[in-house]
This record gives C-alpha cells, sequence and structure tokens, in this order.
C-alpha cells in the first residue's frame, strides 16, 4: 500500500476490520457517534487508519463487552489522549488519571458480573446435560 501518513504507514478500513475482527459498519458506526476518527482520508474519501488508530479500536472494542455507554467510552478515550499526550499539563493529567482509575474499578465489577453470569450458563448447560443423560 503506497499510502503514508504522518508517523507512518496506513491502512483501509476493511484491514483494519480483518486485524481488529470488527464489521466495516462497526468501525464507520464509532466515526459517526465520535468515538473515532480516522488518521486520514485519501483523495477519494477513504478511510486511512495508522497503528495508533488500530491500538484505539482495541481499547473499544474491549470496553464493549462490559457494556459501557458511547459516552463513557469517549470519556476513557478523551482521558487516554491526555495521558499519551506530553504536552498535557499536571492538573489535566492528574484528573485524568483519577477518571481512569474510576473507571478501572468499574470495569473490574462488571467483569465480576460477567463471570457470575458465565459460571450460571456453565451450571444450565450441565444441568441440560446431565437430564439428557439420564
Amino acid at each position: 500500500m503506497g499510502e503514508q501518513a504522518v508517523g507512518g504507514a496506513v491502512m483501509h478500513i476493511g484491514e483494519v476490520a480483518a486485524r481488529t475482527e470488527l464489521s466495516l459498519r462497526s468501525l464507520r458506526h464509532w466515526e459517526e457517534v465520535g468515538l473515532l476518527t480516522p488518521s486520514g482520508r485519501t483523495d477519494g474519501g477513504f478511510r486511512l487508519y495508522t497503528e495508533s488508530d488500530v491500538d484505539k479500536i482495541l481499547v473499544i472494542r474491549r470496553m464493549k463487552p462490559l457494556g459501557f455507554s458511547i459516552d463513557e467510552m469517549k470519556a476513557v478515550m478523551g482521558d487516554l489522549e491526555v495521558l499519551d499526550d506530553p504536552s498535557s499539563d499536571e492538573a489535566a493529567t492528574q484528573v485524568a488519571r483519577g477518571r481512569l482509575a474510576a473507571v478501572s474499578e468499574e470495569a473490574a465489577e462488571r467483569r465480576k458480573r460477567l463471570a457470575r453470569q458465565l459460571e450460571m450458563a456453565d451450571e444450565f448447560i450441565g444441568l441440560l446435560a446431565a437430564r439428557r443423560r439420564a
């Protein structure tokens, strides 16, 4: 692919979808709602993504199963950008760290609930298997 962006090679949406195991529709939707912005576009209007964009997509993808809303995900992405920006002032960095700590605690609680749901699903499957054998 001959195209380049500041900071390296770029990918089209199909390659990003394959690498992240997401649909084109999801990636386009995330752009429409302001959750993700591709780093560039071709002269023909095709989205161009960088490795940094893929990293952001993977963060979002990991948040989805935990049931975070679009607004919650936007806030997390904004806080991560603050931490990644060397020009962020100390106050903004501390605020971002505090919010991300709270999100981390919430994510741990949501994971516990999901783990319990999986345990119940396993119990149900086991119950059905036992009944089929009886």
